[in-house]
């Protein structure tokens, strides 16, 4: 499976990597490469945890355009 992912430093310096399609999937890195590793082993466990509890995999995700 793909899974679109967000990277984000933090003010501290540190890579926050979040996948919006899993409610609650967020991990961190102090680098960017870190950060990539240890959110695919949190999608990994999120994806399990939501298997188990019955829950939906993911959440519908879209983009939209905003005039600004």
């Amino acid at each position: 499976m793909q899974f679109t992912i967000t990277l984000n430093r933090d003010e501290d310096g540190v890579w926050i990597a979040e996948c919006p399609s899993i409610p609650g999937c967020v991990s961190q890195g102090k680098t960017k490469d870190d950060a990539l590793s240890n959110v695919r082993e949190a999608i990994q466990a999120c994806l399990e945890v939501r298997a188990e509890k019955g829950l939906p995999l993911t959440v519908e995700t879209r983009q939209i355009e905003v005039m600004a």
